[in-house]
């Protein structure tokens, strides 16, 4: 009888495009508003480089930083690009690795998330220089990449009814406010109770990422979902890889 029931619930959310309520008393709720709250006191800041108005806004993390060109950047969906030998596919992603101190760059829908290798890189001379390539590609009018974005968890026949409703959550309650602070968060699959998720973007490395995945994103799937015991977070294999090469180039770099 639950099963049916909770089945009629996600049919319905998809058919009329509904959002799950959150509960006033529930601890993920406070975690969450809290969270969106203190997001929306982050200063944005203007430059103006020739027509294009660039605005750059904090995340959580200190190492990124939100570059917003006032225009669409993929539209729908997101990119990760973790290392420099992972943007061949986007000509944007390239010319912003040749700047010194940026690590990773990622796109959303709306924005371009920068982050740089460590703390001691000041962000003043990466926004001038990032703004002035992200100013110089829009202008130029090519593509900004090719290749599969992050798009809504898409539903397959193997899907069971938990994981069904793992995705609705997640697209429609979790991804939006994750997008907000410059990341996202992507479902890699559902076993013994366990949710695994990839976090991308300003997420990686976030000193407060840890505190996201528990009291934020695993409050609130097992507030939902009783079949659900903890989220843990996972990497691919080629993002290991790329760790790895950028962890002995740094090493290298110190050591020399």
């Amino acid at each position: 009888m639950a099963a049916s029931v909770r089945w009629s619930l996600v049919r319905f959310m998809r058919s009329h495009h509904l959002r799950l309520p959150v509960n006033d008393r529930n601890q993920c709720y406070s975690v969450w508003v809290a969270h969106r709250i203190q997001s929306r006191l982050y200063e944005c800041k203007p430059f103006s480089v020739r027509n294009l108005s660039v605005l750059t806004q904090d995340t959580p993390n200190p190492r990124s930083l939100k570059f917003l060109p006032g225009k669409p950047v993929l539209g729908m969906g997101t990119r990760d690009f973790p290392a420099s030998n992972s943007a061949e596919g986007s000509p944007l992603a390239k010319d912003l690795f040749q700047i010194e101190g940026i690590k990773s760059v990622f796109y959303g829908p709306d924005f371009i998330t920068l982050t740089k290798t460590d703390d001691d890189v000041e962000w003043t001379d990466i926004k001038r220089h990032a703004i002035e390539v992200i100013t110089k590609f829009f202008e130029s009018g090519e593509a900004i990449t090719a290749g599969a974005t992050h798009a809504e968890s898409s539903v397959t026949e193997d899907d069971d009814e938990i994981v069904l409703m793992i995705k609705e959550l997640l697209d429609t309650r979790i991804r939006p406010t994750v997008q907000e602070d410059g990341g996202d968060v992507i479902f890699k699959g559902f076993e013994d109770g366990t949710v695994k998720l990839k976090l991308v973007g300003s997420c990686t490395g976030c000193p407060s990422s840890t505190v996201t995945l528990k009291n934020g994103i695993q409050n609130m799937l097992q507030f939902y979902i009783p079949e659900v015991d903890k989220v843990e977070q996972v990497e691919d294999e080629v993002d290991e890889i790329n760790m790895k090469m950028f962890t002995e180039l740094d090493k290298k770099l110190q050591d020399s």
